[in-house]
């Protein structure tokens, strides 16, 4: 099981496939196994050599319970440990939800070990926590209830494996990360590389993830009808075809020039 130090934090990471290298970067109260169970990683492992990494504070990851712990520079020099370790200095980069924000923080931060973006479900523009979710995490229930109500998803919806999985958090560590977001808007202008955004539309993050698409130079977006915020990584079936059309197009652009 590969961990990687990045400032006395360990984070955990996998290697799965053979090909270009494709970072996948999971969302908030997630770890890298969503990938797997939603599918993503039997539909591109013939294809990509997949870097998934659990982010700290998630997984089996490192735990921090300090906020400071969380600052998106950290967040995005975890990836760029994780990529040092695989020996890669270059890779494709797909982020979801708050793996969206860690890919801005990239484009921030790291420009040049990212050859190309797919963000779903997240946007740059500045969000302020509600004081309903500014929990300390020693409620589960109640951190897991503020959070949807934010996203707009329907509990109701979540399958069991994956609401048992929610539950296994270490809450604290969750709390800590969970902190209002500044805007990183001032970093599309400078997204040059192939980008491609999505949403469901019936998540909070729809718009504005439709309104920086139309800001970055070389962006697509595509949405995904009916869909709020969770629904929208469960489908995977829906997303890929969308994503492996886009990773061909940057290769076969790459090939040309």
């Amino acid at each position: 099981m590969p961990y990687v130090d990045n400032g006395g934090v360990r984070i955990h990471y996998e290697v799965e496939g053979r090909g270009p290298a494709l970072v996948l970067h999971h969302g908030f109260t997630q770890n890298l196994r969503r990938w797997h169970l939603a599918g993503y990683v039997d539909a591109l492992r013939n294809d990509y050599e997949l870097v998934l990494i659990d982010a700290r504070g998630h997984g089996t990851s490192d735990k921090p319970h300090e906020p400071t712990a969380y600052a998106l520079a950290t967040r995005v020099g975890d990836v760029v440990a994780v990529l040092d370790d695989v020996k890669r200095d270059t890779a494709a980069f797909w982020g979801y939800s708050m793996g969206g924000r860690i890919g801005f923080g990239l484009a921030k931060y790291a420009r040049g070990r990212i050859t190309a973006f797919v963000i779903g479900g997240q946007h740059p523009y500045e969000v302020r926590l509600p004081e309903s979710s500014r929990l300390d995490g020693t409620d589960p229930e109640a951190f897991v209830a503020a959070l949807y109500q934010r996203l707009n998803v329907n509990p109701a919806t979540l399958p069991a494996a994956i609401r048992e999985d929610l539950l296994a958090n270490d809450f604290r560590a969750l709390a800590a990360a969970q902190q209002d977001q500044p805007s990183l808007e001032d970093v599309l202008p400078r997204m040059t590389m192939p980008c491609l955004l999505y949403a469901g539309d019936v998540d909070p993050y729809y718009s504005g993830a439709q309104k920086c698409a139309k800001l970055i130079p070389n962006a697509r977006f595509f949405s995904l009808q009916g869909l709020d915020h969770g629904a929208a990584f469960r489908e995977a079936g829906l997303v890929v075809p969308h994503v492996t059309e886009f990773l061909q197009s940057v290769t076969r652009n790459a090939v040309k020039s």
